[in-house]
């Protein structure tokens, strides 16, 4: 009988003991898929917001770079200007030299019955005027005598036997020169020293 038992036990239906260590068992290997599942997932999301990350660093560096590149154009265009006009300014008053020659040897050649005359204080106001724009410009005048001969300042149109200078020295200057700062603006004529 005992054999009978164990095969009515063996043909019995699962207990609810049984049902239950089933369902922990499937529960714990979703879990377990579950969990997974869910590292896996929050290692993907981890990833993107690494590569995110220096995605917004790599746009952040580029648009530094793109606002510096910017502000130094802006900064160089800025100087390029100011530059322009100013060589266009010295190059007007290169040209505007030999009229402030003119009115030098005009008031200078002024005989003695007209010194008082109103047409002469009229043209030495002309030429106090064209002194004034010069010296706006910082332009100084070139007036080598009994310098060094320069050929960076001077242009030589001849030279002459001195007892009075050295060779090489300015004897004479033919015409001024003019410069506005480091330029040049027309070298002096002069005749040096043999």
């Amino acid at each position: 009988m005992k054999d009978q038992d164990v095969q009515v036990n063996s043909n019995q239906q699962p207990t609810d003991s049984d049902t239950i260590t089933n369902e922990a068992s499937a529960e714990t290997a979703e879990s377990a898929t579950a969990s997974s599942a869910a590292s896996t997932a929050a290692d993907t999301l981890q990833a993107q917001i690494a590569s995110l990350k220096q995605d917004v660093q790599t746009n952040l560096d580029g648009w530094q770079r793109s606002r510096a590149e910017f502000t130094n154009y802006k900064r160089r265009v800025t100087q390029e200007l100011a530059d322009s006009r100013e060589r266009g300014a010295m190059d007007l008053l290169a040209k505007f030299l030999p009229i402030f020659d003119d009115f030098e040897r005009a008031l200078g050649s002024i005989p003695q019955d007209f010194q008082g005359h109103s047409w002469t204080n009229g043209t030495s106001l002309i030429l106090r005027n064209m002194r004034k724009i010069l010296d706006e410009y910082n332009v100084s005048e070139i007036d080598p005598v009994g310098e060094e001969f320069n050929p960076n300042l001077h242009e030589a149109i001849g030279m002459e036997d001195s007892s009075e200078y050295e060779s090489g020295i300015v004897t004479v200057t033919l015409q001024k020169g003019f410069r506005s700062g480091d330029r040049v603006l027309r070298p002096a004529l002069v005749r040096v020293a043999n």
